[in-house]
């Protein structure tokens, strides 16, 4: 499964010099990219699709780390070992290395690479903290949707995650998520095409409520 880089991938999307030399992984839509508990040896940057991580607890329920896009890195920890798995939200491509680095990375390019994925996931993690924290459901949704639209270049925003994703992410249930989202697009802030893609409609609005 751990490939080289090769040189007819014609598709391939072009990598930064921190991560050229680095193993090209595939995963298909909802495959473990790894598992919670697993030996953190790798950490993995997103070249193509979307990807979750989640934290299964001892009682069953599950809790949603964050979602990953194109350009983003997973699988930093502090410890040993993932405390979170990942899983492929579509057909994911993803750059590989090893934590502990190999001859093909110098020594000052790994350490600028590593500060720069853990500084991001520090960020990931205190924006989580604060949006969990926020009054209302329909606050929490409001900044969930802005968060997404950010990530994306273009009118037309995709939402790859499920509803349940969704609720699990925010700490409610499917059901108040979607009678969150149907809120606001009754109330004109959103538009939504089928399930998966939505367009903001009164950004403004939306955004005054994903403040509040």
């Amino acid at each position: 499964m751990f490939q080289p880089l090769a040189a007819n991938f014609a598709e391939a999307t072009p990598v930064t010099d921190e991560w050229a030399g680095a193993a090209r992984l595939t995963f298909k839509s909802g495959e473990e990219i790894y598992a919670q508990d697993e030996d953190a040896d790798l950490i993995y940057r997103l070249v193509r699709g979307a990807a979750r991580t989640s934290h299964l607890l001892a009682d069953g329920r599950r809790q949603i780390g964050d979602f990953y896009y194109e350009g983003d890195v997973l699988g930093v920890e502090v410890g040993e070992a993932h405390r979170y798995s990942a899983e492929a939200l579509s057909d994911c491509e993803v750059l590989a290395i090893r934590r502990s680095g190999s001859a093909a990375y110098d020594a000052a390019r790994y350490e600028r690479m590593i500060w720069k994925a853990t500084a991001n996931e520090l960020h990931r993690a205190q924006s989580h903290m604060l949006l969990l924290g926020r009054a209302t459901a329909c606050e929490k949704v409001a900044h969930f949707l802005i968060d997404i639209a950010e990530r994306f270049r273009g009118d037309l925003i995709a939402l790859p995650m499920s509803r349940q994703d969704m609720a699990d992410y925010l700490g409610l249930t499917i059901e108040t998520v979607s009678r969150m989202l149907g809120r606001l697009q009754a109330d004109g802030m959103v538009e939504f095409f089928g399930a998966r893609n939505y367009r903001i409609r009164r950004f403004g609005a939306l955004s005054d409520l994903a403040a509040a």
